[in-house]
């Protein structure tokens, strides 16, 4: 990936205080990175597998993951994520406000990339948001846009 490339970010998230405080972070860090959102796991396999609605939706760059979700629960999405070919290449932040052992690590048994607790702090929160955008955007190399294996 080269520097300065935006890249399709999906987020997936319930709640709508914390998807403006994601919205906040992107703007206030000046990130060019293109923010989608979904708010349930259906949602979120839809939107992946761009079925329905989701025809012509750009392949994310990177998932931001809620793990309490309606309807589907993120580590339900994450599961679908990592067991789909296409899929499992996407990078999965599993971004929560849950600190329980149990759900971080099944997170990363089910391959989870990273499993950051929410700040409820919104200064701390938009350094959150800074630190992985500048972890996936300028430190790690990601897949070209829209490749998958």
């Amino acid at each position: 990936m080269s520097e300065g490339r935006a890249i399709e970010v999906l987020l997936v998230e319930d709640d709508q205080g914390d998807i403006l405080l994601t919205r906040e972070a992107f703007d206030l860090n000046k990130v060019r990175n293109r923010l989608h959102v979904v708010n349930d796991g259906e949602q979120a396999v839809a939107f992946l597998r761009r079925e329905g609605s989701y025809a012509d939706v750009p392949c994310p760059d990177l998932i931001l993951l809620d793990l309490n979700l309606p309807r589907m629960s993120g580590l339900e999405v994450l599961g679908e994520i990592k067991a789909d070919p296409v899929l499992a290449t996407i990078p999965v932040v599993v971004l929560t406000t849950s600190e329980a052992e149990e759900d971080i690590l099944h997170s990363y048994r089910l391959h989870a990339n990273a499993y950051v607790t929410k700040p409820v702090d919104f200064d701390q929160f938009i350094r959150v948001v800074r630190q992985i955008d500048n972890f996936f955007v300028t430190v790690v190399k990601l897949p070209a846009h829209g490749y998958r294996p």
